[in-house]
């Protein structure tokens, strides 16, 4: 009897096991022998995230180097459907051919794919949309990279190939994310893409421990809010006065002071308590610069402009390096 009661156990464990290696998710661990890190991977219905906000490539939920780790779980929102699953330098572009797209017609997501229209005043950041279409995945890992490519067409004439690589470089602490655009259809892409970030560093909460360095000194501008109360500018600086509570947080719709070339793209984020920091650069000129802030994530948000006529391609980089220093025992 007993023997039976073992074997059964047995089979449920092995079943339930079985159930729980089938609902993970697909995902991908590269390494240089420097970084290691752990990306999810496009897939429509097992996928970590299946929302309509952020490009499905390159979710990174965790990367280490040196001891530390850079990227993590930051919201309690679970799910595939929800916005706020993504981690890690997570991108986002604008949708083309929304305005032109009549109610149950359809617009484009580059990374997400083709979603439609319903009926609305205007289109929303955090609404999320049914896919129609999302296009044709292949996604290639290798030992230090994961290569992905989106093709998607389109019967409003919106077509192209998105490729993005995650790559780690070979002998140093840095990562590369090299993306390609190629327009195969007949209208014009005109859009922006921002990069969300999601910095985790050794898992500080957004405090003064927290800093933020640019090339430029930096103004808060107008509209945001928790500055002079949470945080402030200071120079080319960004720094926290406290802890931000639960719910609160700090804005910028557009941080003042760029000079409009690729230079001001060098971001440095920093743990001043562990000595870890992201350095945060790009081949592009920054459009704009919004930040924001909780109480589990600080994030500078870039965005650049895209524009590919049919029949041309565009390619840009952004570039991460991952280093320690020793922190300020003032």
């Amino acid at each position: 009897m007993k023997k039976k009661i073992i074997v059964i156990i047995c089979l449920l464990f092995g079943l339930y096991a079985g159930a729980v290696e089938l609902a993970d998710p697909p995902q991908a661990t590269i390494t240089n022998g420097l970084v290691t890190a752990t990306l999810y991977l496009p897939d429509a219905e097992k996928g970590h995230y299946q929302a309509t906000r952020f490009d499905w490539s390159g979710i990174i939920s965790s990367l280490e180097y040196g001891g530390h780790s850079f990227y993590g779980k930051w919201s309690d929102s679970e799910g595939p459907k929800v916005h706020d699953a993504v981690m890690g330098p997570a991108e986002s572009y604008a949708p083309l051919g929304y305005s032109d797209a009549t109610t149950g017609g359809t617009f484009i997501r580059i990374g997400v794919g083709v979603l439609r229209k319903p009926k609305e005043k205007a289109y929303s950041e955090y609404k999320l949309y049914d896919i129609v279409d999302g296009g044709k995945w292949t996604v290639s890992p290798k030992k230090d990279r994961v290569e992905f490519t989106q093709e998607l067409h389109d019967s409003t004439g919106y077509a192209f190939i998105y490729k993005k690589t995650v790559r780690l470089v070979k002998g140093k602490p840095q990562m590369v994310l090299e993306h390609s655009l190629k327009n195969t259809g007949t209208k014009v892409i005109e859009t922006d893409m921002f990069n969300h970030n999601f910095p985790v560093i050794d898992k500080e909460p957004t405090g003064p421990n927290i800093k933020f360095i640019f090339p430029f000194d930096v103004n808060e501008g107008i509209g945001g809010r928790g500055w002079g109360t949470v945080g402030k500018t200071n120079g080319k600086e960004i720094n926290f006065l406290r802890a931000l509570n639960k719910n609160e947080q700090l804005y910028s719709a557009g941080l003042q002071g760029l000079g409009g070339t690729y230079k001001d793209y060098d971001i440095k984020m920093q743990n001043q308590k562990t000595g870890a920091g992201i350095h945060v650069t790009s081949d592009q000129a920054l459009e704009k610069l919004v930040y924001w802030a909780c109480p589990t994530t600080a994030c500078p948000e870039p965005y650049i402009k895209i524009s590919v006529a049919p029949g041309k391609e565009m390619k840009w980089n952004t570039n991460y390096e991952y280093y320690t220093f020793t922190p300020d025992t003032k």
